[in-house]
């Protein structure tokens, strides 16, 4: 298990890495909870993308942001600009 000060020093590719294998191992279980707890994931990773996409954009730009979603500037700042 990972504590909160191994997450903060690891690198995005490590985060990335465990995030989705916690993801895969979930959904191999076929438990009711690990569906739940998948769905519950599934909208945080919602908002954790808005987020990440307001950041990039804050220290870049909205074109930038568009150009590693695969969209445009305008697409990528009217799905996640802040309401």
């Amino acid at each position: 298990m990972w504590s909160r000060e191994e997450l903060a020093e690891a690198d995005s590719d490590e985060l990335a890495e465990l995030a989705e294998l916690a993801l895969r191992t979930l959904a191999e279980r076929g438990e009711p909870a690990a569906f739940t707890h998948l769905l519950r994931m599934t909208a945080v990773a919602g908002e954790c993308v808005g987020i990440a996409a307001r950041s990039t954009a804050a220290t870049g730009s909205w074109a930038g942001v568009g150009e590693l979603a695969g969209t445009t500037r305008q697409a990528a700042w009217e799905r996640w600009r802040a309401h």
